[in-house]
């Protein structure tokens, strides 16, 4: 009797954490729900569980469950949603905003996202757990996140990816800027060129540059001046990036040896493979 009463309690959430578009909640915005339906706090636990292992919803983290409506795997909800959700503030970043873009013909196998909080993942509590990146798995899915400064959150546009969730998503440009910072994640500098030597028919050059200096980064300034001046780019556009003071030589891929030809016009050692 004590099972049938809270499985009905459970579906009577489900439908109204559906009619008001949560597919992902938190328990709190659960608890608010069963008020208004008179289910009582004390049972709230009993019944998201039971709905957990009824396959009705999905445990994402403590606290946050992603919701398939009144039948098992009724909804399907956009990755882009999970990993906006999973950490907070965050935005769809990197590998996932290139494909988002078009700007890459490769199919990432993983959900790439940046926030100012550090991401505390399961395989970051295993003992002995080493990888290279911790992420996520949920539901065969794999989601990773770079920590970023509170002043790295621009360059963002906002896009429906259903008809309940809204999310942030780099721009083309701020794209762009990530792969130059990054470009180890992307397999180093060049793949990176020939990434952008695709991408910059469609890109807003001043913008891109705008957030290069935005960005606070001598290195990552020259490096786009550099790369934007071997694709013959108006010299003029290069003039705010050139003007930028830099003391010490930087390395065009700093994962390489530290070995190549100085170009002193844009303070860079120039140590990519031929």
């Amino acid at each position: 009797m004590e099972k049938e009463k809270t499985e009905s309690q459970g579906a009577r959430l489900m439908r109204q954490l559906q009619a008001q578009g949560k597919t992902i909640f938190s328990r709190e915005e659960a608890e608010l729900i069963g008020k208004e339906e008179n289910i009582p706090t004390a049972y709230l636990n009993i019944i998201l569980s039971n709905l957990v292992k009824a396959g009705r919803i999905i445990r994402l983290r403590r606290g946050l469950y992603a919701g398939f409506g009144v039948f098992p795997g009724q909804i399907h909800i956009h990755p882009f949603a999970i990993a906006t959700r999973l950490v907070e503030p965050s935005f769809i970043s990197h590998w996932s905003a290139l494909q988002h873009h078009g700007l890459t013909e490769q199919i990432p196998q993983v959900i790439t996202a940046s926030s100012s909080s550090k991401a505390f993942t399961p395989s970051m509590r295993i003992p002995g757990e080493k990888s290279a990146r911790h992420a996520w798995i949920i539901d065969g899915v794999r989601y990773e996140y770079f920590q970023v400064k509170p002043n790295k959150f621009f360059g963002l546009e906002e896009i429906w990816v259903d008809e309940h969730f809204k999310i942030s998503i780099t721009d083309p440009e701020r794209t762009v800027i990530d792969l130059l910072a990054y470009s180890s994640v992307f397999g180093g500098m060049g793949e990176v060129l020939g990434i952008i030597e695709q991408a910059l028919p469609s890109l807003n050059l001043k913008k891109l540059i705008e957030y290069a200096l935005a960005y606070e980064e001598k290195s990552l300034c020259k490096r786009l001046g550099w790369v934007l001046e071997q694709f013959q780019i108006d010299g003029l556009l290069l003039e705010p990036l050139l003007a930028i003071k830099n003391k010490n030589y930087c390395y065009l891929d700093p994962r390489l040896p530290k070995e190549g030809t100085p170009n002193t016009r844009w303070m860079i050692v120039e140590n990519l493979k031929q």
